[in-house]
């Protein structure tokens, strides 16, 4: 298993930092800038989290120039970036890992590529034991701020 601890950016203490929305996206920025492929980030997190908004930061830190949107309905969306292709995939539409072979998942996790997972649990086994574990959790009190835990 390959260790990640390098590519946390070194913000909070035992990787937990309680961060506003721009916190939030300057540190995934700093991620992506520290982010070499191949890489896996799963981003786990409740609906209104703030998921696609930390995947648009690293895209943004890795070098992709174009619009990062969500892939809800897509399901994936692919961008290019100097470094290697960025993937970025929400599985909250799938029922059962099975579905991850209709969208080419096998194919897009062993590509030489950052692949950005939202929902990651509905991929049961299928994620890689090395990849990028980010939690995104709502702080009690305080609608705009969000408790981040990753590594």
């Amino acid at each position: 298993m390959r260790a990640h601890r390098h590519v946390v950016p070194p913000l909070a203490e035992r990787s937990r930092l309680v961060l506003d929305e721009d916190g939030l996206k300057e540190w995934g920025r700093e991620l992506g800038r520290a982010t070499t492929a191949p890489l896996v980030i799963t981003l786990t997190g409740d609906l209104g989290s703030g998921k696609t908004t930390l995947a648009q930061a690293i895209c943004d830190g890795y070098g992709v120039e174009e619009e990062v949107t969500s892939p809800t309905y897509a399901l994936v969306h692919r961008y290019a970036a100097s470094k290697s292709p960025v993937y970025h995939v929400d599985l909250y539409r799938l029922d059962n890992p099975s579905q991850l072979t209709n969208i080419g998942w096998d194919d897009i996790i062993s590509d030489h590529a950052v692949v950005i997972v939202e929902w990651p649990e509905r991929a049961g086994s299928r994620i890689p034991d090395d990849h990028l574990p980010i939690d995104i959790d709502y702080v009690s009190g305080a609608s705009d701020r969000r408790l981040l835990l990753a590594g």
